[in-house]
């Protein structure tokens, strides 16, 4: 059985920006867990490592200092490469763990998806590379089996529910106490097996945790607030606060240091953002070091009930689905009375306001709305960014700060072609 394990990134994980823009793929939250850390809970005891486009690596390297980037370790034995975008499976993993030699795994499109391989396999530039291509690796064995990939970033909401199921189960499968915490009187748990309440979390009266049509997670030390309403299956991270009178409905997962309020229904809330006030939030991604403005709205269904268009990249995409939300990226912002159309995403560091609708596509680095944008000063950016992060006693570094100027040079020729000032 294999003892590396590296989770790679692809060529297609610019479908997924702006979320990843500022991190690997497999940092993004679906389910309760990230693409990562599903891995590592399947098996906590292998030694894993990670490739990803250059330009990450020095800021994932201080952000996670005990694991190997963008390098190979130190053995001759067999290692399994596996794909960030490929939806993780515990049968799929153990078929990867299983291999004692070289073999290449094929989805039913002949595309390269993981692979168990010497580093002899290997071409000697493909660590060099941005994007690790299983493709260029020639003489090895093959095998197609049953699986799936992410492709956009309305994808990982769309499965949010079934992965939110998947990690519970994971996560509970040990023989602990589920329901545990401080739970105020008059508080009511529906289908109680099937919620997790951490020993430092609290619920105060009023709360509705319904878990009768899937199951509610609420880790370390978060708070649900009086009369708030909890649909499952659902994740409440640790140290997030659901204030009074909220109500998220299914298939929502909320990770730590977040603030929520008012209505949210599948919908993803990556970490450290914050929707404290009433309005809408539906079939939605939301970044790190988010803030929406009270009373911010978003649409997730156009008025003739067709497929929702987004634009990525520059290209308009026929998403296939009927319900698509806001996509916004880290550390972008939202005025008070905010209103997103259907399918709008909004790039990195963006601050956004108006009293109609903004464009439906706001490249990374913007300031204004409908009435127009120009180009947020980088100087600026990282002056409120630092004030942000240390509200949460997080320091703001070097590397973050070189790393933002990467992807504001990087989205300079997306703000022009679209007319905004630089």
């Amino acid at each position: 059985m294999s003892e590396f394990v590296c989770i790679f990134e692809d060529e297609k994980v610019v479908n997924f920006h702006p979320l990843t823009f500022t991190k690997p793929l497999f940092e993004l939250r679906v389910g309760i867990l990230t693409i990562r850390e599903k891995y590592q809970n399947l098996h906590p005891e292998k030694k894993y490592f990670f490739h990803m486009r250059n330009y990450l690596a020095e800021n994932y390297k201080e952000w996670r200092p005990n694991y190997l980037v963008n390098d190979l370790p130190d053995t001759d034995k067999t290692i399994v490469f596996i794909n960030s975008r490929l939806i993780p499976e515990r049968d799929l993993f153990e078929l990867f763990l299983d291999q004692k030699n070289s073999k290449i795994f094929l989805d039913q499109n002949n595309y390269p998806v993981a692979a168990c391989l010497k580093k002899d396999d290997l071409p000697e530039d493909i660590i060099s590379q941005d994007y690790f291509d299983l493709r260029n690796i020639e003489n090895i064995p093959y095998e197609k089996i049953d699986c799936s990939l992410f492709h956009y970033p309305w994808e990982l909401v769309n499965n949010n529910g079934e992965e939110l199921i998947k990690d519970f189960n994971l996560l509970t499968e040990q023989e602990i106490e589920l329901v545990t915490g401080k739970i105020y009187e008059g508080a009511h748990l529906l289908n109680r097996d099937s919620i997790y309440i951490s020993p430092t979390a609290v619920v105060k009266p009023g709360v509705v945790l319904d878990a009768e049509n899937g199951p509610i997670y609420i880790d370390d030390d978060a708070e649900i607030f009086p009369n708030a309403v909890i649909e499952g299956p659902a994740y409440i991270g640790s140290r997030t606060k659901i204030k009074i009178g909220a109500k998220i409905y299914e298939n929502t997962s909320i990770g730590k240091v977040c603030k929520v309020g008012g209505e949210v229904e599948e919908s993803i809330i990556h970490s450290f953002s914050n929707k404290q006030h009433d309005g809408f939030l539906g079939h939605a991604y939301l970044g790190q070091w988010v803030n929406l403005g009270a009373d911010t709205n978003n649409s997730d269904l156009k008025n003739n009930y067709g497929n929702v268009r987004v634009t990525i990249n520059g290209e308009t995409i026929d998403t296939g689905s009927t319900f698509v939300g806001l996509i916004m990226g880290d550390h972008s912002k939202s005025g008070i009375n905010t209103m997103f159309n259907t399918g709008t995403l909004v790039g990195v560091g963006c601050n956004i306001y108006g009293s109609n609708f903004p464009p439906k596509y706001i490249p990374s680095f913007c300031w204004g709305g409908s009435d127009g944008l120009v180009t947020h000063k980088f100087d600026k950016f990282i002056k409120v960014a630092q004030i942000v992060m240390a509200r949460r006693n997080v320091e703001l570094q070097q590397t973050q700060v070189d790393l933002y100027k990467e992807i504001y040079d990087r989205t300079y020729e997306e703000r022009i072609k679209i007319g905004i000032q630089a």
